[in-house]
């Protein structure tokens, strides 16, 4: 699958805009563009569409390394929200700490477009076999 592909297959993350500019096992990263639609009351971005793009992002990072034929889903994930954002894209960069038999561990950056941290996720993702 493409990057654009594997976007397409998540309805819910296309609608919000992403982007995967690159997608491996070793890491995988992604763009949220500035959008009015995913902002707060006071013209923030969204928290939610922050943990979306974190979660999304470690998905595909961890899908992408699964053994063949298993499939995944997240277990658990923790988002540090460390900076506001206005007026700038989000860029998301996921990579594997921990690859095990049963599970995957994917810490998710977030950055705003001055490279400042805006957000830390660390999610853990079952391997589900078929």
């Amino acid at each position: 699958m493409t990057p654009d592909d594997l976007i397409a297959a998540m309805p819910y993350a296309a609608a919000l805009g992403m982007r995967l500019e690159t997608a491996s096992a070793a890491e995988t990263v992604a763009v949220l563009p500035w959008s009015d639609a995913n902002t707060t009351l006071g013209g923030l971005l969204h928290g939610g569409a922050l943990m979306t793009l974190a979660d999304t992002t470690g998905a595909v990072c961890a899908h992408l390394g699964l053994p063949e034929g298993a499939r995944t889903a997240t277990t658990q994930s923790g988002t540090h929200l460390l900076r506001a954002v206005s007026g700038s894209e989000v860029l998301a960069t996921a990579r594997p700490v921990h690859s095990g038999r049963t599970q995957i561990v994917v810490q998710t950056d977030l950055t705003d477009d001055r490279g400042r941290l805006v957000a830390r996720t660390m999610q853990t993702q079952a391997v589900i076999p078929t």
